[in-house]
């Protein structure tokens, strides 16, 4: 079990987002998980020495808006989770439209 999770709503996300920004977190890491038919977004922040987690779950087939605006660096895990998991990502700066990676089958982890 991870410290410092919060699981939110995804219509909460970018407001979630914009407070940890504004109170001086910088992002981490942004990964995904399948779990059944759904999936997990995992974004993980740190400041100083702590580091905390914001968790959203999404079912198949639905858009999770880009946190790009936020936190620019982010592009780079947004076009992860969307080429290995084929979740749709919307309003990524710097959108690789599935070819950040190159894998066998389009998104093999979906």
């Amino acid at each position: 079990m991870l410290e410092n999770l919060e699981e939110i709503e995804l219509v909460g996300l970018l407001n979630k987002i914009k407070e940890i920004k504004t109170d001086g977190w910088l992002v981490m890491q942004i990964c995904a998980t399948k779990i059944g038919e759904n999936y997990e977004l995992l974004y993980t922040f740190g400041k100083d020495y702590d580091v905390k987690h914001v968790k959203i779950t999404v079912e198949p087939g639905v858009h999770v808006p880009s946190v790009t605006d936020i936190f620019p660096a982010a592009f780079l895990y947004e076009n992860e989770i969307h080429d290995l998991f084929g979740i749709e990502v919307d309003g990524i700066n710097h959108d690789y439209k599935g070819g950040l990676y190159r894998t066998a089958t389009p998104a093999p982890f979906a």
